[in-house]
Order: C-alpha cells, then sequence, then structure tokens
C-alpha cells in the first residue's frame, strides 16, 4: 500500500531583496504509522512535530532554498534528529539564514528517497531558484512542487537567483511530461494536476514576457 500523504499548513514571513511579507505554506508529510519524509518544514516546528507524533523522520527534504522554506529546518532537525536534505544549488540562500550551520546532505537530479516501501524521485527544476527540487513519487500520481508550479501557473521569477525563461523550460521538460493524472501538491496554496496546467503553457509564456 503506498504511504499516505498528509499536509499542515503554517504561516509566517518570506524575505528576500527587500520584505517581510506574510506567506501560508504547505508542508508534506509522506509515510506510515512507523517512519516519514518531511517537505519543507515551515513556519512552526513545534506543530509539526506534533503532527508527526512517534513517528521517525527518515529526512527532511527541501525543495528550495528561500527562506520561508528553510528558516525553521534547523530547529525542526533538532526536535526530530533528522538529516536536512538541499540541492547544493540553492547552498547562498542558505547561508543567508543559516551561516554557521550546513545541511546534512545534499541532493541531485535523479536521487530517490524511499519510505514506508513509497519511492519519491527528486528532479531539478531551476527557474523560481537555482537549486528547486520536486519529489515526484509514481506510485502516489503525486509530484510535490515546491514553488516550481503552481495551481495557475509558475513560481515567481522576479527575485535574486531567479529567472523566467528557466523555470518554463524546467516545467515543460520535467513537469508537463508526467502523467496527466498526477497530483501536484504545491507549495503554497491549493493543489492541481498535471492534466488541468499543461494546457497553459502558451498562455504563462505569453504573460512571462
Amino acid at each position: 500500500m503506498p504511504a499516505p500523504i498528509d499536509k499542515i499548513v503554517t504561516s509566517g514571513t518570506f524575505s528576500l531583496d527587500g520584505g517581510p511579507w506574510d506567506v501560508d505554506n504547505n508542508v508534506w508529510i509522506v509515510g506510515d504509522d512507523a517512519e516519514v519524509f518531511v517537505i519543507d518544514p515551515a513556519h512552526d516546528p513545534a506543530a509539526i512535530a506534533a503532527r508527526v507524533g512517534g513517528r521517525k523522520v527518515k529526512a527532511i527534504l527541501l525543495t528550495h532554498g528561500h527562506d520561508d522554506h528553510i528558516r525553521y529546518a534547523g530547529e525542526f532537525r533538532e526536535l526530530t534528529g533528522a538529516p536536512v536534505y538541499l540541492n547544493p544549488a540553492d547552498r547562498m540562500l542558505w547561508d543567508a539564514v543559516f551561516p554557521d550551520a550546513a545541511p546534512d546532505a545534499e541532493i541531485a537530479d535523479g536521487d530517490t528517497f524511499e519510505v514506508a516501501g513509497t519511492e519519491l524521485r527528486a528532479l531539478h527544476t531551476p527557474g523560481h531558484s537555482p537549486g528547486s527540487t520536486v519529489f515526484y513519487a509514481p506510485q502516489l500520481a503525486t509530484v510535490f512542487s515546491g514553488d516550481t508550479l503552481f495551481n495557475g501557473g509558475p513560481g515567481a521569477t522576479g527575485r535574486s537567483y531567479s529567472d523566467f525563461g528557466t523555470i518554463i523550460e524546467s516545467i515543460k521538460e520535467r513537469l508537463l511530461t508526467l502523467p496527466a493524472e498526477t497530483t501536484v501538491n504545491t507549495g503554497h496554496g491549493d493543489s492541481t494536476t498535471i492534466g488541468a496546467e499543461s494546457p497553459h503553457l502558451d498562455e504563462w509564456i505569453a504573460r512571462g514576457h
């Protein structure tokens, strides 16, 4: 049986090139009654740890290095003892928040993470940030898209280290090639599907330019 997915929404701020701005983040917990992965434990580590309960956190998987996604990863690591994984292309964003502490491990394109008999595959999708990475779980027909793809279009590319052309290429080549029925569990806001988003690629390109 594939691992269940749980979501907790936490509230805090995001800052890069100014701010802060108020944001609500989706925190994803994937696993069973014994062990889980936690994706992007934002803003409220105590509440996330309470939702995890007595289960073992095998790893903390970060989709990218923006501060709303990582600022409390260190505290959550202390609460759970779980290693933190981040694509090294976002290390400059991590270092801006944690100058004296490193992630525990790097994520590379194609890396796989297994929990409760379910595999998550890391797909590098730069654009929102250089190291942006999504986690595709074929058995769950789900991709955890971070801030690369939302319900309604691509993630923002108006701040440092972001690039619109790059995110469009990532979405086109890495995400819209997934099965249409794939659920897109996003870093903020409502979930969507690949099939719902793929017809709008040309609209996004026109809007972005």
